[in-house]
């Protein structure tokens, strides 16, 4: 089995793929000051319930964007999975070409979702992520990465709201009926949810006509917690796929199987003989 995990600012998001099928998939909450053996406790649990064993678990794959949790579920994965993981950055093959001033400045979840993304849909591509952030991201027709945009999310604008009103209650994020709301809590909660959809609308609509040399947008692809909440009135967003980011981590670990199995072939056709045998252990 395969253990993917994309961990981002407010959730941890995770799954068990055997082979290309996904069997489970979780979602739990992100807190910076666990230890590894607090999270690998909670996996166990987890699996556990489930009737999974962390055994099975033959490799894991990580992507991240919060940095002080690498070093720690880096090391709940080798104490209690047994496993190395693979961290999704820099000089990992993703079979993408990132066309960012600076690449590494790019983030993991972000590329990630396009290499899911332009597997499943192809090209050119927009993809909405509704976490923390809202990342807006563009696929060329030939799979490169263009660039896009980040927006702070609409829960961190639900809690600024709150922080810094002095009579603003904090509100469930929900849509109300009308735009048009005849008390606080829905006016609050129509600016929010309206107003986002106007926000999203627009950007992706200035992103389509930027990539009007690339051809017909036919796919604009809304994952993450909120994406259904915005998509059920966006004019553009037609396909919802929550999942997109453990799929692509996935897809990123074919990748790196392949190349290293290049890279052995290789030298196994560059050092033949008695005297270079012992390396391929």
């Amino acid at each position: 089995m395969l253990l993917v995990v994309d961990v981002g600012n407010t959730n941890i998001v995770l799954g068990v793929y055997k082979d290309d099928k996904l069997l489970y998939d979780w979602r739990i909450a992100t807190y910076k000051d666990k230890t590894s053996d607090e999270y690998g406790l909670l996996f166990e649990q987890i699996f556990k319930y489930h009737g999974l064993c962390p055994r099975d678990v033959e490799d894991v794959i990580i992507s991240s964007v919060v940095p002080t949790l690498m070093h720690t579920l880096s090391a709940m994965s080798i104490k209690y999975f047994n496993s190395e993981p693979i961290i999704v950055g820099p000089g990992v093959k993703t079979g993408m070409n990132i066309k960012y001033d600076n690449p590494r400045e790019v983030g993991a979840d972000r590329i990630v979702n396009a290499v899911a993304g332009y597997e499943k849909y192809g090209g050119p591509l927009i993809i909405v992520d509704f976490g923390t952030a809202i990342t807006f991201c563009a696929i060329s027709k030939d799979g490169e990465y263009l660039g896009g945009a980040i927006t702070p999310g609409i829960k961190i604008s639900s809690e600024a709201l709150f922080l810094r009103t002095a009579k603003l209650p904090k509100v469930e994020i929900s849509k109300p009926k009308f735009v048009i709301a005849k008390n606080t809590i829905n006016s609050i909660q129509s600016g929010l949810v309206y107003g986002y959809i106007g926000l999203v609308d627009y950007i992706i609509e200035r992103m389509i006509e930027e990539l009007r040399e690339e051809g017909e947008v036919k796919t604009v692809v809304g994952t993450g917690g909120f994406s259904s909440l915005i998509a059920s009135e966006s004019k553009y967003i037609n396909k919802i796929d929550k999942l997109l980011t453990l799929e692509g981590l996935r897809i990123i670990y074919g990748l790196c199987l392949q190349y290293v199995s290049s890279l052995k072939a290789t030298f196994s056709n560059n050092y033949k003989g008695d005297d270079h045998e012992d390396w391929k252990s």
